[in-house]
């Protein structure tokens, strides 16, 4: 049985990116499914004062190390002004300097979701021009725009044809 990592970088206790991303992941056949919440990860603003203080939080550590034990990461992130949350960018900054292969060159699945028509299409683009280069193996991504619009938390995406599209995606990943 295949393991599948899901989060949504997003700290928000209600976040529609972990929503979709935890929908995403049930789309795969068979798998363990092991779903993050970015608050368990809380961690002091990056500094290299901080890390030469105090060295690196272990909270970076045991993030990394859920990555090393999954197949599959199914990663939705959160638009906030265009770019990362900050929760999700302060993870990132901490588990780098462990190891700057963050990623393990792990399959990611990569999304964005957001209430706005552009489905977080700008962080979706700056996320997948940037996590190759921290170790990520990006073989799809998908937009889901207009959350609110598209997405019934009892049933998933409700509009047939991003459904269908995500299923297309979901069915060509091999893991």
């Amino acid at each position: 049985m295949k393991k599948i990592l899901a989060f949504g970088a997003s700290s928000s206790r209600n976040s529609i990116n972990k929503q979709l991303a935890t929908y995403t992941a049930s789309l795969f056949q068979d798998p363990t499914i092991v779903v993050l919440d970015l608050n368990d990860y809380e961690m002091p603003i990056y500094s290299v004062d901080k890390e030469k203080e105090n060295g690196i939080p272990q909270l970076a550590i045991d993030f990394y190390n859920k990555i090393t034990n999954t197949d599959l990461l199914v990663v939705s992130m959160a638009e906030h002004n265009g770019g990362y949350s900050s929760a999700f960018k302060n993870i990132l900054d901490w588990t780098s300097r462990y190891n700057n292969a963050v990623f393990q060159e792990k399959p990611m699945l990569l999304m964005a979701t957001s209430p706005g028509a552009r489905g977080g299409s700008s962080v979706l683009d700056i996320a997948k021009n940037r996590f190759p280069r921290n170790g990520a193996n990006v073989v799809a991504t998908f937009s889901l725009p207009s959350f609110n619009d598209n997405f019934d938390k009892e049933k998933g995406i409700s509009n047939e044809e991003l459904k269908s599209q995500l299923l297309a995606i979901v069915s060509s990943i091999v893991i």
